[in-house]
Formats: structure tokens, C-alpha cells, sequence
């Protein structure tokens, strides 16, 4: 019987996990032609990571769990805004007036002492054009975030600039109300832009001055309007503070870049996660002291 020689033969199809290959279609080939939810996510990856970690991202992505946190944020912000335009009284809904100044939401200096304010006012909008910009933004900058980071992170780095944003206005702009969800899409906005800019070599240059360039445009555009209300504009009502987006944008930039620099990395061995946390921390406990005992405010 004439012997076979092991080392000849060819090899036997498994894949990394030691699972046989059924057929062709299953081969690890470079040439198969991607499906659409493979394109779909190819894309995702293009936009929001570099290079090196596009490949981990597409062999382990799906679309479960959906991006939820942010689409159920945006419902709950939208449904909020309905609810005062058309079931609260209002002399026009294009620009909301008595309703949301009266709402047990809005943070105002005199209500601080209700805490859940510092955070419950980004579910109120003053109007058409505010809640438009804010969910359009946080939208097609949340959902793709939170496809390739998932809600966690994307829910933490929202809500800290949602919180920063009202503790920087209650202590640099202490007479003003506050409304609008701009803290949290600035957070993102803020964390996706410090990407952008550190990985800018390997996230496709030409789109990466696209995407840039789209920011600083956004927020410039976005900060002058929100420079005009506060400053210029001698509307009736209260004066709606601009500082809650300085609190959200420094929130992205350092909370946003470390949770969204980490893919397929444990945070918690992350010096820089700890630094930003810690520091996080005691921004928060300053401004509940200045609150508290030093605050000009009634």
C-alpha cells in the first residue's frame, strides 16, 4: 500500500474558528463581492475609524443591538417639543414662548435647587428651528457613532456633555435659562472632531477635510446664532444661555475622544480614561459647590 505523504495534501478548508467551510461562497477570498449590509458597514467604518481598525470592525459588525439610545432620545426629544406646541397653549409654535419657560424641564437659575433641571432641559426646545438642528445633527452623527461604538458609549458621552453643558452655564452664565439638547450633540460632535483631526492620515484625507470643514462650519454657524439670541436678539422671554455649548464641545473633546479613540480596547486599562473621568469628577463636585455657596443667582 503506497504510503501518502500528510505534508502534500491539501489543506483542509476551516475557518479562524476551526469550523469547516460548506462551499466555495464560503472561502476566505478577497474577490467574493461584499453583500449590502457588508457594504453598508465597509462605509460606517470608512467615516468613523482609521484604517487599521476598519477591517476588526466590518469581520464583527451587525446591527444588533440597532443604534437605540440615540433614536430613542430624538423620539423622546420630538414628542416633548409636540406636547408644548400642540397640547400646551402657545401663542405661535414656531417659536415656543409661556410653555417651556413654565416646564418643570427647563433649567432656570432660580429652580436649581431641582436637580433633575441640570439634565431634564435638554428634552425642551425653543422652537422649530432649535429642535430641527438639534436632531438632524445629533442623528447623522449619533447613529453612526453608536453602530460602531454601540449605546454605551454613545449614551455616556451624550448625557456628560448634557450635564456639563448646564453645570459651565450655571456657573459662567448663572442669570440665564437653558433649553435645548445642544450639550450632548456638541459632546459627540466634539468626540467625533477630535478623531477626525488625530487620525487624519489614515481616515481618507480628502473626506477627512470634508468632515472637518463640515464641523467648523456647523458649529461656527450654530455659535453665532446661539451668540445673537443671547446677546443681540430683544425678543420677549427669558435669555436662553450660549454656554452650554462651550460645556458640551470640551465634554466631547476629552470624554468623546477617549471613549471613541478606545475601539476593540478596555477602557478601563486606558490611563487617559481615568484622567478625563477624574477630572470629570471634579469639575462636577467645583460647579455643585459654586452652586451651592458662591453662586450670584436667586
Amino acid at each position: 500500500m503506497e504510503d501518502i505523504d500528510i505534508e502534500q495534501e491539501e489543506p483542509f478548508p476551516v475557518d479562524r474558528d476551526g469550523r469547516q467551510f460548506k462551499g466555495e461562497e464560503d472561502q476566505p477570498d478577497n474577490k467574493r463581492e461584499m453583500g449590502c449590509c457588508e457594504k453598508f458597514h465597509y462605509s460606517m467604518s470608512r467615516w468613523m475609524l482609521p484604517e487599521d481598525l476598519r477591517e476588526t470592525y466590518v469581520e464583527r459588525a451587525n446591527c444588533l443591538p440597532p443604534p437605540i439610545f440615540i433614536i430613542l432620545i430624538s423620539i423622546a426629544e420630538l414628542a416633548v417639543f409636540i406636547y408644548y406646541a400642540v397640547w400646551k397653549p402657545q401663542k405661535q409654535w414656531v417659536t415656543l414662548d409661556e410653555g417651556i419657560w413654565n416646564s418643570p424641564l427647563s433649567y432656570k437659575p432660580e429652580s436649581r435647587k431641582e436637580a433633575w433641571r441640570f439634565v431634564s432641559y435638554m428634552f425642551v426646545h425653543a422652537g422649530v428651528q432649535h429642535i430641527v438642528g438639534n436632531l438632524l445633527m445629533q442623528l447623522l452623527v449619533g447613529i453612526p457613532l453608536e453602530l460602531v461604538h454601540k449605546g454605551f458609549e454613545v449614551g455616556m458621552v451624550y448625557l456628560c456633555g448634557v450635564l456639563a453643558g448646564s453645570l459651565a452655564s450655571s456657573i459662567f452664565d448663572p442669570y440665564s435659562a437653558l433649553v435645548g439638547a445642544s450639550g450632548g450633540v456638541y459632546a459627540l460632535l466634539g468626540g467625533y472632531f477630535m478623531n477626525a483631526v488625530v487620525n487624519f492620515r489614515e481616515m481618507i484625507p480628502l473626506l477627512g477635510i470634508f468632515r472637518i470643514l463640515a464641523i467648523v462650519i456647523f458649529v461656527g454657524t450654530d455659535f453665532g446664532f446661539a451668540f445673537y439670541r443671547r446677546f443681540v436678539s430683544q425678543e420677549a422671554g427669558m435669555q436662553v444661555s450660549f454656554v452650554a455649548h462651550f460645556g458640551g464641545i470640551v465634554a466631547g473633546m476629552t470624554i468623546g475622544y477617549v471613549f471613541f479613540s478606545a475601539y476593540n480596547q478596555k477602557l478601563l486599562k486606558d490611563p487617559r480614561f481615568w484622567l478625563c473621568i477624574v477630572g470629570y469628577i471634579l469639575c462636577v463636585v467645583f460647579a455643585v459647590v459654586f452652586n451651592i455657596f458662591l453662586s450670584p443667582a436667586p
